[in-house]
């Protein structure tokens, strides 16, 4: 068999199983609906679902858009200045290391605009891949090929735009790819707590809406489409990697 096929093979495995063990068991479907409820909970309301996790797309590509553009930029301007180093990398760890449900209440107080709000939440927790990743990057030319754009009197900018940010792009791309899930994470737990506070938008209001009124198969349906995201994401992102790889010449 081909092993491009065993995921696919597995999950249906793994699908019929579930269904034949809840229904045999008889567990309600409040407490663990099988697939085919799940399904039927998606097809009773399939707009109404799409277009929630069409808004919840929305935040997470616009938080990675900012997260990629602030994490390279402040990854270039460390290589370019240690004084900038200094600043920054303390910063850039608190940011990675405090917890998002935390501070989540008060940047939806602070920033105001609800889709704003939501983006930045998004942008705390996809930020620091994508920033440590570059940085990497960036600092791993070959000592010997910096030590010839020295030799040629090339100065700290040149060097930066034609050694490190090329050398660094592979890593830029990783990072990146992470950086894509954890955009979608950030997007649904600031639209949790955006949610319990009343502002109704995106798949995770959609599951708290269900939950509160105890439509588990509704709230499994929206699970299973933000997996379906989260996976899509991931794959697309690869393949971008992969192919932008692939023209520069590495693959």
């Amino acid at each position: 068999m081909n092993t491009a096929l065993l995921p696919a093979v597995f999950a249906a495995a793994a699908i019929a199983v579930w269904e034949i063990v809840v229904w045999a068991a008889g567990v309600p479907e409040y407490l663990v609906p099988g697939p085919i409820a799940i399904v039927a909970a998606f097809v009773a309301d399939p707009t109404g679902l799409l277009i929630s996790l069409g808004s919840t797309l929305i935040v997470t590509f616009a938080a990675l858009l900012v997260a990629a553009t602030l994490g390279v930029l402040m990854a270039m301007a460390m290589a370019a200045s240690r004084l900038a180093e200094a600043a920054i990398q303390p910063w850039a760890v608190v940011l990675q290391v405090t917890p998002l449900p935390a501070i989540a209440p008060l940047i939806i107080i602070w920033v105001g605009d609800p889709f704003t709000s939501l983006v930045v939440c998004a942008t705390v927790v996809a930020f620091f891949p994508v920033f440590a990743n570059t940085a990497t990057g960036l600092a791993s030319p070959p000592a010997e090929l910096a030590d010839l754009f020295r030799l040629y009197g090339a100065g700290r900018i040149r060097t930066l735009l034609l050694l490190r940010l090329p050398a660094a792009l592979p890593y830029f791309l990783t990072g990146l790819r992470i950086s894509g899930g954890l955009a979608l994470v950030g997007a649904v737990v600031a639209e949790f707590v955006a949610g319990s506070g009343g502002f109704a938008s995106g798949l995770a209001y959609r599951i708290l809406e269900a939950g509160y009124r105890l439509q588990v198969p509704r709230m499994f349906a929206a699970l299973v489409l933000l997996s379906l995201a989260g996976v899509a994401i991931n794959t697309g992102l690869g393949v971008l990697g992969r192919g932008i790889l692939h023209w520069r010449g590495d693959a």
